[in-house]
């Protein structure tokens, strides 16, 4: 193999393990068997939730994850590979993969990263039975207004109850 060969796969390997790093979750699956029209459809849905996704050679994937500091994700990387990042949303790639493997069986989820930990295929299917994060928002708010409408309605229905006694 070539000097300039080995360089440069040292250099995708150093890109790879900073993208390992700095992901707020990496999604692994085998896309054996997708269509290209199923891969063209994943792809869109992955990029309007702002995640990328790459198709990588295990070996430097292996290279990256140990770079990275990221102990076990040796199991994950075999057979045709694609890997999710996302730096913004943690649930996006884990609940679109999940989405789409339940259409595309061809889809199959091998592990992930979820905010720097090693996760497996069944933690990546539970982060993405997760409402969104806008979802989650929306409970908590719904769970701090609760107690201001209750007292709200209180001091309405005293004030009805008054102005009954006074007519």
């Amino acid at each position: 193999m070539s000097e300039a060969s080995i360089a440069k796969k040292a250099q995708e390997v150093e890109v790879i393990s900073a993208k390992l790093k700095e992901a707020a979750s990496v999604v692994v699956v085998d896309y054996r068997g997708l269509t290209v029209e199923e891969v063209t459809e994943l792809r869109k849905q992955l990029r309007e939730a702002n995640v990328e996704m790459k198709v990588i050679k295990n070996g430097i994937l292996r290279r990256a994850a140990e770079k990275a500091g990221l102990e076990g994700m040796e199991d994950v990387f075999f057979g045709p590979t694609a890997v999710a990042f996302s730096n913004e949303d943690v649930v996006a790639p884990a609940k679109i993969m999940n989405d789409f493997a339940k259409e595309a069986e061809a889809l199959e989820i091998k592990g992930g990263i979820i905010e720097g930990n090693v996760s497996s295929k069944e933690e990546i299917i539970a982060l993405a039975k997760l409402p969104s994060r806008e979802g989650l928002l929306s409970m908590l708010l719904s769970v701090l207004q609760a107690p201001v409408r209750n007292v709200a309605y209180a001091v309405n229905a005293v004030a009805e109850a008054k102005e009954e006694e006074v007519a």
